[in-house]
Parts: structure tokens; sequence; C-alpha cells
């Protein structure tokens, strides 16, 4: 990516110590689009050889600075990718949240590891929901290239969870009427989770809410065709060839309703099909179930959200040359 494609660093609305940059990205049938790069400054007084970048899931933006924090104080130098239409990257004229080729993200994923690279000997991506489901797709495109050291997936999308019918007969119609009508509505994000998470409605979490809305947001048939279709490259198999650890909950939860445990089980995805398709994913992959934890897993109440975090850290040192080195 060319330098004029970056903009120089910005504060972010994280506040202190975080900054942001936007990536200018190749414009499109709806026009330019543009990613965002945010960054935790270190404070240390030398930068890390090593650094995460983390992916979120649909309808979704960085926000979690506490993960950043606990990379920092790992030595990681953190990093956030905010996709296209989506969080800091939203722009006027483009709809929020939707896209009809999962590879589109492929660029941006592409332009903020050429940046990390450059200054880093050691990479590891965190894929959260959606975004676990891009980078394990856009991992397995990149095998050989050795772009990446470790993948780290929080609750992966890699199956439809819902009926035989939403399963079979509606994937079948979408990936029909998806080429022809893509903006057709076929559906709506549950408001539940959401509103269990967010501070203003009894959660233990404050986010933008124009970025990460709880209601009104659609399911559009092409964007639900091209996540189908994402979900049956995973059940082809993949073959990632970089070490993969994918952590769940411990337990789904009803998705259609409120209940008590809507952060302490994954209350969006089925956990039986994460459990089934993460043996698919490549020849050395790591699944690791977080009793209580909610579908972000780093948005569970503690102590599930600590585990979660120890387990990936604890991970990545056992794994990773460069974490291994510093143990020593």
């Amino acid at each position: 990516m060319p330098d004029d494609d970056v903009t120089a660093p910005v504060p972010d609305v994280l506040g202190d110590g975080w900054t942001a940059r936007t990536l200018r990205l190749r414009s499109d049938a709806r026009g330019e689009a543009v990613a965002t790069l945010v960054h935790l400054e270190p404070t240390g007084p030398a930068a890390p050889r090593r650094a995460v970048l983390y992916v979120h899931g649909f309808v979704d933006y960085f926000f979690q600075a506490h993960v950043g924090d606990a990379f920092a104080a790992h030595g990681y130098d953190f990093f956030a990718l905010d996709l296209r239409d989506y969080g800091r990257s939203i722009r006027p004229g483009r709809e929020p949240n939707f896209v009809t080729d999962l590879d589109a993200y492929s660029e941006e994923l592409d332009a903020a590891v050429r940046l990390l690279r450059a200054d880093h000997d050691e990479l590891v991506v965190l894929g959260h929901s959606m975004g676990g489901l891009v980078t394990a797709l856009w991992a397995d495109a990149r095998r050989g290239t050795e772009v990446i050291d470790a993948l780290v997936l929080n609750s992966p999308w890699l199956d439809l969870r819902g009926s035989w019918v939403e399963r079979v007969p509606v994937t079948w119609l979408v990936d029909v009427l998806g080429p022809f009508v893509p903006r057709l509505r076929v559906g709506a994000l549950g408001q539940h989770y959401g509103a269990a998470l967010h501070s203003g409605t009894g959660g233990e979490w404050d986010y933008d809410l124009a970025w990460k809305p709880r209601l009104g947001v659609p399911v559009r048939a092409g964007w639900l065709r091209t996540i189908r279709r994402g979900h049956a490259r995973v059940a082809r198999g993949l073959a990632v060839d970089c070490p993969v650890l994918v952590l769940s909950s411990g337990t789904s939860g009803p998705d259609d309703r409120w209940h008590d445990a809507l952060v302490t089980t994954d209350s969006v995805l089925a956990v039986a099909h994460i459990a089934a398709r993460a043996p698919l994913l490549g020849p050395d992959v790591t699944y690791v179930q977080v009793t209580g934890g909610a579908h972000d897993l780093a948005l569970s109440p503690a102590p599930a959200r600590d585990r979660y975090l120890d387990e990936v850290l604890g991970w990545l040192d056992a794994r990773l040359p460069l974490a291994s080195a510093g143990r020593g």
C-alpha cells in the first residue's frame, strides 16, 4: 500500500494512548471505501517485536480496550482493524455492515499486515465471530506465504445457527436470489444479546450504538449468501498452515428471547458447530471451551473473561518462538 493511501495517526475515540489511521482502499460499485487501523501506542523503552491484529464481528467494531491492554502488558504491539463499512470506517452513501464478497476484506487485511510486518518479527491475527470466518478464509488463501505466525479465533462463525429450514431451504433460496436482489431483507439481527452487553440496558460495556446498534439491523439476501458460501468453504476443509487456536463458550443459550444466561453462554452461535468445524481449519488446531463465556469471550463477566485472555496468551507463549524466547 503506497504511503499516500495511509493517513497519519490521529487520536482515537478510545482515548489516551490510542490512535487510528485510515487505509484508503480501491473504489467499488458503492464508491470510495476505507478501513481503519487502530493502535495502542507502546509505552516501554523499546518497541515490541511481536504484534497482534484484531478483527471484529458482524455489526461490530473494536472497542474492547481491555483486550489491547492485556496484550500490551504481555509484550505485544496491539492493533485492531475496523473493516470497510464497519465502525470507524462507515462513510456516507455506503450501507454499513454489508458485503457480497468476503474476499473483498482481503484488501484491508493485506494492507494492515504489510504495515505491521514492516516493523515486527512475529504477527498474530485474532478474529471474532464473522471476523473469525473472514480471517480463517483469508489465512487459508495466504497459506505458503508465512504472512502470519498464528491465528486465534474467538467464537468464530463457521456455520449458521438455526432450524433445518434456515440452514437448508433458506440457504438455497438466498443462493439463488442473492445475485439478483442482494438487498432483499430476509431477517434481522437479534436484539437480546446486545441489550445484555450494553451499559444503557443493564450490561457491563459502553460502546457506540451508532456503530454497534441493537435494533433495526437488517439481514440481506446478498450478505447472507456470501456468509453461507464462506461456511461451505469451511465445511469442505481449509488448510491454514500456521497454528490455530479456536475458543468458544462452554455451551449455547437461546438466541430468540431474553434469558439470564445471555452473557454466560453463546447466545448467538451454536457451540456444537464451532467444535465440529474447528478441526476443518487446518492441520494444527487447538480447541478450548471457556465455561461461563459470552459469545464475545472478551466481553464475558469475570472470571470467564480472565480465563479467555489467559488461555490465549498462554497458548501463544507455548507456540510462538519469540514468546518462548521471552520466557527463557
